[in-house]
């Protein structure tokens, strides 16, 4: 049967393979947010702060959609207003909604609606949020969170989005960032370590104490961040594409290949396996390979989860120990797992990339260094350090801002930080750990948490 009708329901623009699986895509990234790392906040955090943690990653979620619709969406991918952004506005109308997605600014017109494009540039925009809470856990005032929220994708993600994406200054430079090693990833390790020496680390005894409540819920939430990231990458061609399934191939290679490189390191200095360093190395292979995905050759995702998985673990487990590494308590470690294996992606990115990929992906350039395009490595080293310049001067911007001129604690009280208690505006509702009858505290919950 012919698909060249023009109706409401079929327009001749439409390609409903296209359609499909970018609506598809999307959802498994939204899936990543939650439950997986829901979950997984959830699960690696001490037990008293499972509630809140899993908590502000199902706000900033929630709090991203609605900010993203009202105005961010269009300031990240609109028309330009100016030289770093796009025109704040609503995309609200369903006239525009059925309309055929554009990015006017970058000339890219994909072959579904724009409600598609809306809904799957969102879900990028939230796991980006949720990435950042991380490093943030265990001591955030969560009325202070509520609000660093639209402030921070307004004033961070949407600069990033439409710079390297959506036809702003580094998009026209030609740096190569596939699905977001550096609008998501390199972007949130930024904010998230910045955000971390600002707020200020959480009671010594709790730094010092790694160990998950839950093993099977880490894993669990890993396990759907890892399937999740087929989507994440393999949406980006913005179609069912041949380039859809080399990304997908090579997230999973460079994933496996970078766990692997995590554990065996682990047993050759700690003598034993770590499941959560495990988990660690799958999240930096997954980060790594982001910006890449599509562009590499299969032995290069190999080469780049060799190196996301040694380089990174190198970063946490010695560097991360050094004074002033140290002096920053972000939490689950996600300068480690995204700022450093993001930069490390995007410059592998520069040296990796194929003429043939990068074709297939529909970018002008011609490949990497290794196609013999030495450019293309300063130009990704250019892309990472705007972000990185940006993101740290903004992030501490609003979160003194949040401080100083709103009056906003960024810290819970030592009191509150010590019953492990998540705030609702100002302390309307407490969610505490343990019983509300303290004086019937069993000797169970003094005892250190069970492991699977």
């Amino acid at each position: 049967m012919s698909n060249t009708s023009v109706t409401d329901t079929n327009p001749s623009w439409l390609d409903k393979g296209d359609n499909a699986w970018q609506l598809t895509a999307a959802s498994l990234v939204g899936l990543q947010s939650i439950p997986g790392l829901m979950v997984l906040y959830a699960g690696i955090m001490p037990r008293k702060w499972a509630i809140n943690s899993a908590f502000m990653a199902f706000y900033g979620f929630s709090a991203t959609l609605i900010c993203w619709v009202v105005w961010v969406y269009r300031m990240g991918f609109g028309e330009q207003w100016i030289p770093l952004a796009g025109v704040p506005g609503p995309v609200l109308g369903i006239d525009g909604l059925l309309e055929q997605a554009t990015l006017p600014a970058a000339g890219i017109v994909p072959n579904f609606p724009l409600a598609t494009m809306v809904y799957f540039q969102f879900v990028f925009a939230a796991i980006t949020i949720v990435i950042i809470a991380g490093s943030y856990l265990g001591r955030m005032n969560f009325l202070a969170w509520m609000v660093f929220v639209p402030l921070w994708l307004t004033l961070c993600y949407s600069v990033g989005a439409f710079s390297i994406w959506a036809g702003g200054f580094l998009f026209q430079l030609g740096v190569i960032d596939y699905s977001g090693g550096y609008v998501i990833h390199l972007s949130a390790g930024t904010a998230g370590f910045v955000g971390a020496y600002i707020i200020g680390p959480r009671p010594g005894h709790e730094r010092l104490d790694k160990r998950p409540n839950n093993t099977l819920m880490v894993l669990t939430g890993a396990g759907i961040l890892w399937m999740g990231w087929n989507g994440f990458n393999g949406g980006d061609p913005y179609a069912a594409s041949p380039d859809a399934g080399v990304a997908v191939l090579n997230t999973n290679i460079c994933t496996a290949m970078s766990l692997l490189t995590w554990t065996l390191l682990d047993v050759l200095f700690y003598k034993k396996p770590s499941i959560v360093g495990a988990v660690q190395g799958m999240i930096t292979g997954l980060v790594a390979i982001t910006p890449a995905a599509g562009v590499v050759a299969g032995w290069g995702a190999i080469a780049m989860g060799a190196l996301s998985g040694s380089i990174p673990w190198i970063s946490m487990n010695i560097l991360g120990k050094t004074k002033i590494m140290s002096a920053v308590d972000d939490s689950l470690g996600v300068f480690h797992t995204h700022l450093v294996a993001g930069f490390l992606g995007g410059f592998m990115t520069g040296i990796f990339a194929t003429i043939d990929g990068s074709a297939a992906f529909a970018l002008t350039n011609p490949g990497g260094a290794i196609a013999g395009n030495g450019r293309q490595v300063w130009v990704q080293l250019v892309g990472a350090l705007f972000v990185i310049g940006w993101d740290s001067v903004w992030t501490a911007i609003i979160l003194y801002g949040i401080k100083y001129i709103l009056r906003i604690p960024l810290r819970m009280s030592e009191a509150e930080l010590a019953e492990g208690i998540m705030l609702f505006m100002g302390g309307c509702l407490s969610l505490l750990h343990r019983d509300s009858n303290h004086d019937e505290a069993s000797e169970e919950d003094k005892r250190p948490h069970d492991h699977p």
